[in-house]
C-alpha cells in the first residue's frame, strides 16, 4: 500500500499536521496550552492502549465527550487502528445513545467521565451488547483510559485504514424516527478538509479557532484545518454569550463556527459590542437555515467576516458555501442563499423525474463525488432510496439562480401540504423574522379538517418586545399570499433545539399530531 494512498485518510493528514510543527500549541483548554508534540504523544498512548484491549479494524469505538482535546484524540487514534467511530452528542436521549451503541455493534465507549459518569450508567443499563466502558479521567462506570494510555510508549503511529476503510458511522439526531447511521469512508473527512480551507476562506496565518459548539460534531471540521495551518484550537465546555465574546478577544481569535441561534442571543443580549473582535477574519455558520434579516444584523455588528456553509452527513459541510464578498448588504437578496456549489463536487437540481430543473424552479440538491458517502449502516432500502442513479438525494429543495446562486426553500420533508397547495414553511420563517419584534419563527403544518394542514407558526419575540398575531399574519399575507399566512400563531418563551442547534419541528409537531395515523392530511 502506498504512502500517497494512505495520506488522504483522516489521521493520516491529522498525525502529519502534528509531525510539523512540534512547538505549536494545538489546544488550549481551561487555561492549559497543548503542544503539538504533546498531542502526537497523546494519541500515541491512548492507540497502544486501545489496541492493548483488543481494539482494532473494523471495530467500533463510540466518544461521548464535551469539548474536551481526547475527543479527538480518541477520535484520531481509534481511526488510526482502523477503527469505526461514533459521536454521541451530549444532548442526545439516553434511549437514542442506547440504540446507538446497539446499533453501530460497538466494542467500546470511550467517556468524560468529569461529566457523563450518570449519563452512562442509564445508558448501559438500557443496552443488551456489552461494550468495554473505558473513561477521561476517574470514573464509577468504567476503566480510567487517561491514566492507562499515559503508561504507553509515545512512539509515533503509522496509520493503518485505506481510504475506503470505515472512518466512521455518523448517526443522524434522529428527528425522523430512530437515529441512523451514515457510512463516512476515510475520503470522506478527507475530502472534506481538503476543500474546507479555500472554500470557507479560512486563515492561511495566526490560525485561532474557537470551539464552542461540540468538538465531536461540527467544530471537528475546523481541528485540521488549524493544525495543517500550524493554528491553535481554544476549547470552551459550551456557548455562553458573554465568555464566547469574552475569549475571542482574550486569544485573539481568528475564527470560529457559530448555528443561527447563537448570533440571535449575542445580538439580542447586546455581548457584541462590549468586547473587542476585531481579530475574527472568519466566522462560518451552518447546521440551520439563517434567518437573512438577523444575519444582516449580524454584519452591521461584526462586519463582513461571515461565510455560510451547507452540507450534510451524507456529504460533510462542504457542498456549497457563500463567500464573505458575498455577504453583500447592496445585494440583500444573496442574504437568503446558500452560495455555490465548491469545487471538487458535482451538483444538481433534480424533478422527481431525476430531470434537472430550470432556473427559478424548485427541486431537490442533487450530490455526487468524493465527498459523498457509502450509503447507511444496515439499511440497504434506505440507501437505495437516497442513494440512486449515481447521485445523493439530499431531501433539500432548492431554487437556482441565473447567476447560479442556490437558495434552500426546505426539506423536502417539512413541506406542509394546505388544500393541495405546497408550501415551504422556511420562506413564510424569513418573512416572519423580518418583524423587528421577532427573534426567532419555527413554521409548521398541523392537522386541519378542511385544509389537510394548516399552516401554524410559533414566535419568540425579542426582549421587551411585544407583536399582535393578526399583524404576522397579515405581514406573511402581504409578502407571500393567502396560501403562505398562517391560519394560526403561538407565542413562546422559546424553541426546543436539537443538538445540532435547529429548532426541533419533530417536538413542536409532535403535541398537534398525537394520536394521528400519519404526520399529513
Amino acid at each position: 500500500m502506498s504512502e500517497l494512498h494512505n495520506g488522504t485518510t483522516f489521521p493520516a493528514i491529522g498525525l502529519a499536521a502534528l509531525r510539523r510543527y512540534p512547538h505549536g500549541i494545538a489546544f488550549i483548554h481551561e487555561g492549559r496550552e497543548i503542544t503539538y508534540r504533546e498531542a502526537l504523544a497523546r494519541i500515541s498512548q491512548i492507540a497502544r492502549e486501545l489496541a492493548a484491549r483488543g481494539l482494532g479494524p473494523g471495530d467500533g469505538v463510540v466518544n461521548l465527550c464535551g469539548n474536551i482535546p481526547e475527543a479527538v484524540f480518541v477520535g484520531l487514534a481509534a481511526t488510526a487502528l482502523g477503527c469505526r467511530t461514533s459521536a454521541l452528542h451530549p444532548l442526545t436521549s439516553a434511549a437514542d445513545m442506547a440504540f446507538i451503541l446497539e446499533d453501530s455493534e460497538a466494542k467500546a465507549l470511550v467517556f468524560d467521565g468529569a461529566r457523563f459518569d450518570d449519563r452512562v450508567a442509564e445508558v448501559a443499563a438500557a443496552i443488551s451488547r456489552p461494550a468495554l466502558l473505558l473513561s477521561i479521567g476517574p470514573s464509577a462506570q468504567g476503566e480510567d483510559l487517561r491514566a492507562a494510555s499515559e503508561k504507553q510508549s509515545s512512539e509515533p503511529i503509522k496509520p493503518v485504514p485505506t481510504e475506503s476503510d470505515i472512518a466512521s458511522l455518523t448517526y443522524s439526531s434522529g428527528t425522523t424516527g430512530q437515529p441512523k447511521g451514515v457510512i463516512q469512508p476515510h475520503r470522506c473527512p478527507a475530502t472534506m478538509t481538503m476543500m474546507s480551507m479555500p472554500g470557507w476562506q479560512l486563515p492561511t496565518e495566526n490560525f485561532r479557532y474557537l470551539a464552542a459548539t461540540p468538538i465531536s460534531h461540527a467544530s471537528i471540521a475546523f481541528v485540521l484545518p488549524a493544525w495543517i495551518n500550524g493554528g491553535t484550537v481554544v476549547l470552551q465546555p459550551g456557548f455562553d454569550p458573554e465568555q464566547f465574546c469574552a475569549a475571542i478577544e482574550q486569544y485573539r481569535i481568528t475564527a470560529t463556527f457559530i448555528v443561527p441561534t447563537m448570533l440571535y442571543v449575542m445580538l439580542d443580549q447586546g455581548v457584541l459590542a462590549h468586547h473587542d473582535l476585531s481579530s475574527l477574519e472568519t466566522v462560518v455558520y451552518g447546521a440551520a437555515p439563517m434567518s437573512p434579516s438577523r444575519l444582516a444584523e449580524g454584519l452591521d455588528r461584526m462586519g463582513q467576516v461571515f461565510v455560510q456553509m451547507y452540507g450534510q452527513a451524507e456529504a460533510p459541510a462542504t457542498v456549497t458555501a457563500l463567500r464573505k464578498d458575498e455577504h453583500d448588504m447592496s445585494r440583500p437578496h444573496l442574504m437568503a442563499s446558500c452560495g455555490h456549489p465548491l469545487p471538487g463536487i458535482e451538483v444538481e437540481v433534480h424533478d422527481e423525474d431525476e430531470q434537472e430543473v430550470g432556473d427559478g424552479e424548485v427541486g431537490e440538491i442533487c450530490v455526487r463525488g468524493r465527498l459523498v458517502s457509502d450509503g447507511y449502516w444496515k439499511r440497504p432500502d434506505l440507501t437505495a432510496e437516497t442513494y440512486r442513479n449515481g447521485w445523493l438525494h439530499t431531501g433539500d429543495m432548492v431554487r437556482r439562480d441565473d447567476e447560479g446562486y442556490l437558495y434552500i426553500v426546505d426539506r423536502k420533508k417539512d413541506m406542509v401540504i394546505t388544500g393541495g397547495f405546497n408550501v415551504f414553511p422556511r420562506e413564510i420563517e424569513d418573512v416572519l423574522t423580518a418583524h423587528p419584534a421577532v427573534a426567532m419563527a419555527a413554521v409548521i403544518g398541523v392537522p386541519d379538517d378542511r385544509w389537510g394542514e394548516a399552516v401554524k407558526a410559533i414566535i419568540v419575540t425579542r426582549p421587551g418586545e411585544e407583536v399582535a398575531a393578526e399583524e404576522l399574519v397579515a405581514l406573511v399575507h402581504d409578502k407571500k399570499g393567502a396560501v403562505f399566512a398562517p391560519k394560526s400563531v403561538d407565542f413562546v418563551d422559546s424553541l426546543p433545539l436539537t443538538g445540532l442547534g435547529k429548532p426541533d419541528k419533530k417536538a413542536l409537531r409532535s403535541a398537534f399530531w398525537a394520536g394521528e395515523d400519519r404526520q399529513v392530511h
